[in-house]
């Protein structure tokens, strides 16, 4: 190697390293505006709840922080509009179908990744396409199934319909990723004597539960946030859920936008804390298998 390659390797590392440098401040000052921006709606709900009328209609400048925070909106949205059945409701609602979704979908895709049978594209083929179809098509056959064997206002009914809609995409994903996993670890499993449940349970869930929790995660705010489904199955006001309940709000409630930004902020609590808890298998769950290209 010349002196002047020697002289000229440290420059070429320099350089290097300072694009490196410029790069990284870059990518996050795009990310923090970016993460700055999505908030903005969020902001200004949360500075609306706190404010009085007289504030909000005495000013226009609604991204403002208010000038005498008033807490007591979060207590009568919680309380007078109901917000607390109404959330009692989407609970009930969206735990069962979350684990039902889960549990079946599981099996499903076991049976699809690891069973050699005629139909197996088929079958996968028949899930993807059901998630192919917009809802709306489905509203009127819905109804009229489910008024003919009364699961009109019943919790049972809306959760079904929920497990029903959202295995599609739940065996396409768990069935990708148990494809990922050695077919020998499940034929070393069998020839000791383990059955198929056996092997399901204690080898396949224990392996699968990054993709499990992140598609809990998913499910958990796509059924809570569902509107749908719930202006369709529920018309009663002890049983609508809390996406219900909010466009009740603005309608009894029109002109008190302090009130139904505290319920909107109440409404969105619980997908957060959710998510929080799991976020880390959130994460893991959806890289899962990237590494093996």
């Amino acid at each position: 190697m010349s002196t002047q390659a020697r002289i000229q390797q440290p420059r070429f590392m320099k350089n290097r390293r300072t694009q490196k440098r410029v790069f990284r401040v870059v990518f996050y000052l795009g990310g923090t505006l970016l993460v700055a921006f999505w908030l903005i709606p969020v902001v200004i709900a949360f500075f609306t709840a706190a404010k009085s009328m007289d504030e909000i209609m005495s000013s226009p400048l609604m991204w403002t922080p208010p000038e005498s925070w008033t807490w007591e909106n979060f207590t009568q949205a919680w309380r007078d509009a109901g917000m607390s059945q109404y959330m009692l409701n989407s609970f009930i609602v969206t735990i069962p179908s979350v684990v039902g979704t889960l549990l079946i979908s599981s099996l499903g895709a076991y049976a699809l990744a690891f069973y050699r049978f005629r139909l197996n594209k088929a079958v996968l083929i028949l899930f993807v396409s059901g998630m192919l179809i917009p809802f709306q098509m489905l509203m009127i056959p819905v109804f009229r199934f489910s008024d003919t064997l009364g699961l009109i206002n019943t919790y049972g009914g809306v959760s079904l319909f929920h497990v029903a809609f959202q295995l599609g995409f739940c065996v396409y994903f768990l069935r990708n990723f148990m494809r990922t996993l050695p077919y020998s670890l499940i034929e070393a499993t069998r020839m000791d004597g383990a059955g198929e449940f056996t092997i399901y349970l204690r080898i396949i869930m224990p392996l699968a539960l990054p993709s499990l929790a992140a598609l809990a995660v998913l499910e958990f705010t796509w059924i809570w946030n569902d509107l749908l489904w719930s202006i369709v199955l529920l018309h009663s006001d002890k049983v609508k859920t809390i996406t219900q309940g909010l466009a009740n709000m603005q309608g009894e409630f029109i002109t008190s936008y302090n009130m139904i930004a505290a319920g909107s902020i109440l409404a969105a609590l619980p997908p957060l804390v959710v998510f929080l808890i799991f976020q880390r298998f959130f994460i893991s769950g959806l890289t899962v298998g990237a590494e093996k290209g």
